[in-house]
């Protein structure tokens, strides 16, 4: 199981440079997860679903470039069919725009829109918040309470945001254990529970 751990911990820092190359992620992320067989096998979502919801970040990312171009800092996360977008954008028309832009790809069954009107912020931010994501997917594999793979997590600007199929005693855990890792300064669920 040690082994296992550490293994799972070496994915997860060799793929949080590739988060930051935005199309790049999803092949491979799916890559890495067909070669394994390790987390294909343990997620929860069927294989379909898993497909599904890289198309959907995939289209949606790129109608909203589209639209947009780089006037946005939008980040596009599906998992079972169910978005959460982050990052920030101009104004709050510009928000609902990009909310209505991903309701429309086909597929979606709820969008959680949590996008900050504001100033688009600068790498360095995207980067910590990189790092407060692998710390938090670190203390997950660490304390061994669930399969880390059964939650997602996004970090936008210190907000930690918790996305997977999971039963109420696993969703407790993962936030308990989100808050109490340095640099978080919330915690928001966007589960589906399983009980």
């Amino acid at each position: 199981m040690q082994n296992l751990n550490l293994k799972l911990l070496g994915v997860v820092f060799f793929l949080l440079p590739l988060s930051f190359l935005s199309g790049c992620a999803a092949v491979a992320v799916t890559g890495a997860a067909a070669g394994s067989g390790y987390a294909v096998a343990e997620d929860r979502r069927t294989s379909g679903t898993m497909v599904q919801d890289e198309s959907i970040e995939f289209k949606s990312n790129g109608r909203i470039k589209d639209k947009f171009g780089r006037k946005v800092h939008v980040e596009v996360t599906s998992f079972n069919d169910k978005v959460l977008l982050t990052g920030q954008v101009a104004s709050t028309k510009v928000k609902n725009e990009v909310g209505d832009i991903v309701k429309a790809v086909e597929g979606v069954r709820d969008v959680t829109n949590e996008i900050a009107v504001g100033e688009i912020k600068p790498l360095t931010a995207r980067s910590y918040d990189g790092w407060i994501t692998s710390k938090v997917k670190a203390k997950f594999v660490n304390e061994g309470l669930f399969q880390a793979n059964h939650v997602k997590v996004v970090t936008e600007d210190g907000v930690v945001y918790l996305m997977g199929l999971v039963d109420r005693e696993e969703a407790q855990s993962a936030v308990k254990i989100a808050r109490s890792t340095d640099g978080v300064r919330k915690v928001v669920e966007v589960f589906e529970y399983l009980d």
